[in-house]
């Protein structure tokens, strides 16, 4: 049975492995000691939270969420930054199962929305977030400002 649970920094190692596997996804070099301090220190700091799937003590996939403010709506907001299963794992519907632990985390909060974006090739999340009740949003524009060091 697939279980969905929060990250904590004991369930690090494992979530480094898929949390590299996704990078690397996205076309990003592997780097297990940065990705380490990185997910290490999100979840020390509170600074964003993090649910796996897990079956058997393995995890099959996590998504990533940090919580945001709107000041029109003058709510919070999250922002599902990362979301990857292995693909041995897909088709058992575990993104889904995190996605709605992504919704019940915006209510719980009492958030007044989950936002994400995915790349405009990335077949399988245009297709998976709109069967779980997202909606692509037109009116907007999104821009990007990028501080290269």
């Amino acid at each position: 049975m697939i279980e969905i649970r929060q990250a904590t920094p004991n369930h690090l190692e494992e979530l480094v492995k898929v949390f590299e596997a996704y990078r690397v996804w996205y076309r990003k070099d592997s780097n297990p000691a940065e990705a380490t301090k990185f997910l290490s220190e999100r979840i020390t700091n509170k600074e964003s939270v993090i649910y796996i799937a897990m079956e058997n003590n393995e995890v099959l996939g996590f998504t990533q969420l940090y919580p945001l403010f709107s000041s029109t709506r003058m709510k919070k907001m999250w922002l599902l930054n990362d979301l990857f299963v292995y693909k041995q794992h897909r088709g058992k519907g575990i993104s889904k199962q995190l996605i709605n632990a992504a919704k019940d985390l915006c209510r719980n909060t009492n958030g007044c929305a989950v936002m994400l974006e995915t790349e405009m090739n990335n077949d399988i999340g245009n297709k998976l977030y709109p069967a779980t009740g997202f909606d692509l949003n037109t009116d907007h524009n999104f821009y990007e400002w990028s501080c290269q060091t």
